[in-house]
């Protein structure tokens, strides 16, 4: 899933620069519908007010309520943690169980940390958001 969600993003930040495109925020990953142990759907966007085309369309980030922890590097012990700290506090997500995977209304990690100046994934900060009932 790294590697598509690295070649997508070259794609974007490719586009944007061919458009003179800027993002009015950070790249973003929307994991859409997540099985560990099969196929996944996600996108791959960039905070931003331009006009899209047939490969590159506008979406919007669903209302609601999110969870957020901001991190660098360690991203499963990050993920583990947030997961942790939900249930502690009894807080649902906003998914469907289906045959395909769990299908996440709202699952983001925002890159706070823009990867066209720092390429060491390492060194990024990025928020997980995920969206709650």
């Amino acid at each position: 899933m790294l590697a598509e969600r690295d070649r997508l993003l070259a794609e974007l930040i490719d586009w944007m620069t061919d458009r003179g495109v800027q993002p009015a925020g950070s790249f973003y990953l929307r994991l859409h519908t997540v099985d560990m142990a099969g196929e996944m759907e996600i996108e791959v966007g960039a905070f931003a007010t331009a006009p899209g085309d047939e490969r590159v369309t506008q979406g919007a980030m669903p209302g609601g309520d999110y969870v957020v922890l901001r991190y660098i590097n360690h991203s499963m012990r990050a993920h583990r943690l947030l997961f942790e700290w939900a249930e502690a506090q009894q807080i649902r997500f906003d998914i469907d169980e289906s045959d395909v995977g769990t299908r996440w209304a709202g699952r983001f990690e925002i890159y706070v940390t823009d990867p066209r100046t720092e390429p060491r994934k390492t060194r990024w900060e990025t928020e997980l958001a995920l969206l709650t009932r």
